[in-house]
């Protein structure tokens, strides 16, 4: 009898999850299909900036972020929507990985074009793109 319930539940997940990945679909396309622009890091206006990511077809996976620089560079960068807890500090989304791990290799690296974190591409790319749109705004 309890192998039967047990059936059920798993049943029931898994049209669930189908349910899910079918409804997600358009918006795992759409954050896919982004390309970054080849930015320069350097000589931007000081300030505070915001960039974000806002998905045509989906919201789950909207990203903002708050860009601070001082002397012409990147000082710091706050995640306030996206891959982060209700009291603002980093989650980790894979494998111990947070979004900071991922910006910390664009500043590193200087580009937008990096690696993104392994099994959390989608989440990845969202937040790059809304530190591009901040980066846009730095330089101008």
């Amino acid at each position: 009898m309890w192998w039967q319930i047990l059936l059920i539940i798993l049943a029931l997940l898994g049209i669930a999850t189908g349910i899910f990945m079918w409804w997600d679909s358009a918006n795992r396309k759409e954050v896919m299909a982004l390309t970054f622009s080849n930015l320069e890091f350097t000589n931007l206006k000081d300030g505070t900036y915001i960039g974000q990511f806002i998905g045509t077809t989906s919201h789950l996976r909207d990203a903002k972020v708050e860009l601070v620089v001082e002397e012409g560079a990147i000082k710091r960068i706050i995640v306030l929507k996206g891959a982060v807890s209700e009291d603002g500090k980093p989650v980790n989304i894979q494998k111990g990985a947070t979004i900071d791990d991922l910006y910390q290799k664009v500043l590193d690296q200087q580009r937008l074009d990096v690696d993104v974190i392994s099994g959390a591409t989608i989440t990845s790319k969202t937040h790059l793109k809304a530190f591009e749109q901040a980066l846009i705004q730095a330089q101008q």
